[in-house]
């Protein structure tokens, strides 16, 4: 058996309006809005992911607006002339 590489539970979270579509989408999922649906509680929607070490970028797509994450400081430009968050898993 070779070396298994343990995987970190990461919490994404963003405040939206209620009844609100919320997903992120990043270098973890190919990009796909609807791979990871965000489920509300009193108006933060949140989703763990679990993750192997590396450093990813993503986007909140909160009701079909791309967002980064308000949350976070890290962002790296992106093709399109925006940024998308960064974050770092170790």
């Amino acid at each position: 058996m070779g070396a298994q590489v343990k995987r970190r539970r990461v919490k994404f979270q963003i405040h939206a309006d209620a009844n609100s579509k919320v997903s992120v989408a990043g270098t973890f999922n190919g990009w796909n809005p609807s791979k990871h649906v965000l489920k509300s509680k009193d108006g933060a929607y949140a989703l763990n992911v679990l993750l192997e070490p590396g450093q990813y970028q993503y986007k909140f797509v909160v009701n079909d607006i791309w967002c980064v994450d308000p949350e976070r400081e890290d962002w790296a430009p992106n093709d399109f002339g925006s940024l998308n968050s960064v974050i770092t898993v170790s």
